[in-house]
């Protein structure tokens, strides 16, 4: 990273970290005073003016006043900012539309303006300052970081604003510092095949070889990373050999005479590559960087299912949470390395939580920040910068410990995202938990998994489908099958209970190798953005996987 900018950013970082560090010892003060001035900014708005938010005057008079909302209750508004109107939601002018990745719904346009962009923008300085800190009490600094998240957007309103994935309008409004932050060329990002980009990535990645940290959204898609420079790794060397890029790529031919002026042959890295490879048998990141220091991914939910893979990739090296977060808003700051509790976003967004005694109410009571109990789990509502107002996105977090006197919470699942083959209500949490113990009592990875239900059955079984890792054998599928049902039951009491005599014993599906990666493309082709992309582990679509390979298929014994 180049000399002046390193103290220029850790100065500013550690500064906006102080700031809210300071925050955090009245969470309640600093809630109120976030409502406060976004009810004074936002009041002249068409949405301000029905809700009369200028009459406002204290935070329980807003919980009374205003009802709880969802997607759907701003989507006329939203249909006409995208057509060109103003002053809907926001009183600024909206400088870009996110759109979900879609994986969990239909997609959801959120409009952003400058003051929501500062406020996300806050948070995530925030957690820079707290990677700063954790990096130098280890006695290291801040240095190149590799990303291969797509920054294209497919296109633009009516009116002329440009929409596509957050990543990718976080990326773009920063592209002056790209070549400061990351070890690939800026124009690598614009590539829309992926492939292709992360070949091109991981090149001028390797050409950095005191490259200290690796970045994406999820777990799953560092994995993926991590597979392409195993694939690859040949065509790899062999550019650095003959400084030439592969002519498999899919490149634009301008692009690719522009990236050839920037390749250069280096004999040096490609022999130290080599050894790597012949020593180790692939090249993986702990090896081709061995001064990685921190691999910067999203936490909680899924996360821990994909981290059981990260050793052989990673070795040691620390994972930093960043922030937790959605399209809509951002909810938690991490703030070590480790660790899947984040600090409530104090200056992003003013918060509510509802707990799990309300969940069914129409009007459900909710708490603030300084009413949460450790260990409980709450719908989280948020009223931002978008122009929404005690907002559910229906995801369900829970309280695992305080920072000063502000919850730390941890995203658990998204509510609605449930299997039911009565009403038993398993969650992405329990099978997630109950796979991450099999593997361990069984000595099994998997590539990928996803609990379904039997498509002709009433009521249905669950079908567990694992795809399992190509070096992973399980000799007794039976037992396997039969350890799943137990440890299901013991993750979520609703099943133990319906088991009895309700819900039919579950079935077991082996499938065949790359089904995970294919249902990914599928899901891609369909529209879904490639950066934000999860594959679900559980799901109520009953053909899901249907047009997957199975190896083997095992069904409950019937003398149990």
């Amino acid at each position: 990273m180049t000399h002046w900018f390193v103290p220029l950013l850790t100065l500013y970082a550690s500064q906006r970290k102080t700031q809210f560090v300071q925050k955090t010892l009245d969470p309640t003060a600093a809630q109120e005073q976030f409502l406060k001035t976004m009810l004074r900014h936002y009041r002249h708005t068409a949405r301000g003016q029905s809700y009369r938010i200028g009459d406002i005057r204290s935070v329980d008079e807003f919980r009374d006043r205003l009802p709880m909302t969802q997607y759907k209750d701003y989507e006329s508004d939203i249909e006409r900012t995208v057509a060109g109107e103003r002053n809907l939601l926001t009183p600024e002018p909206v400088r870009f539309f996110t759109i979900t990745s879609g994986t969990t719904g239909s997609r959801k346009w959120i409009p952003m303006t400058r003051r929501f962009q500062n406020a996300l923008q806050r948070a995530n300085i925030a957690s820079l300052g707290f990677v700063l800190q954790e990096l130098r009490a280890r006695g290291q600094s801040l240095g190149q970081s590799l990303l291969t998240n797509s920054v294209q957007v497919p296109g633009k309103t009516q009116a002329g604003i440009e929409y596509g994935l957050a990543s990718a309008g976080s990326l773009r409004s920063s592209k002056r510092l790209a070549p400061l932050i990351f070890a690939q060329p800026y124009d690598i990002l614009q590539i829309s095949d992926s492939r292709t980009r992360h070949y091109l990535c991981l090149l001028f990645g390797l050409r950095c070889r005191n490259l200290q940290s690796m970045a994406a959204n999820f777990p799953m898609l560092l994995l993926r990373t991590c597979r392409y420079l195993e694939e690859e790794a040949e065509n790899l060397i062999r550019d650095f050999k003959t400084g030439t890029l592969s002519e498999g790529l899919a490149l634009d031919p301008i692009l690719r005479s522009s990236l050839q002026k920037k390749w250069t042959a280096d004999p040096c890295r490609a022999a130290e590559l080599e050894s790597i490879l012949q020593q180790h048998g692939r090249l993986t990141p702990q090896f081709a960087w061995p001064n990685l220091t921190v691999v910067s991914t999203a936490r909680g939910g899924t996360s821990d299912f994909y981290f059981q893979r990260f050793g052989e990739y990673f070795g040691q090296t620390p994972i930093f949470g960043g922030v937790y977060g959605c399209s809509e808003a951002t909810f938690g700051i991490a703030h070590t390395f480790d660790e899947d509790g984040s600090i409530l976003a104090l200056e992003s967004g003013f918060y509510e939580f509802v707990p799990e005694s309300e969940w069914d109410s129409d009007h459900p009571k909710t708490l603030l920040a300084d009413d949460v109990r450790i260990g409980d789990r709450y719908r989280i509502l948020v009223t931002n910068d978008a122009g929404f107002y005690r907002y559910d996105i229906r995801d369900v977090v829970e309280v695992v410990g305080f920072y000063q006197k502000t919850p730390l919470i941890v995203f658990r699942y998204r509510l609605g995202g449930l299997l039911n083959s009565t009403s038993e209500k398993t969650t992405e949490f329990h099978v997630i938990q109950t796979l991450r113990r099999l593997q361990q009592e069984f000595n099994f990875n998997v590539e990928d998994f996803c609990v379904t239900l039997s498509e002709h059955e009433i009521p249905a079984h669950y079908w567990v489908n694992l795809e399992l890792d190509s070096n992973s054998r399980v000799e007794n599928l039976e037992a396997l099958l039969q350890r799943f049902d137990a440890i299901l039951q013991q993750e979520n009491g609703h099943y133990q209970v319906m088991r009895r005599d309700q819900v039919p014993p579950p079935g077991l599906r082996i499938l065949e190798q790359g089904s995970f990666e294919i249902l990914r493309r599928q899901m891609v082709q369909k529209g879904m953005g490639e950066n934000q992309l999860k594959v679900p582990h559980i799901s109520e679509n009953r053909t899901l996987l249907s047009h997957l390979g199975i190896e083997t298929e095992i069904h409950w014994p019937e003398h149990l």
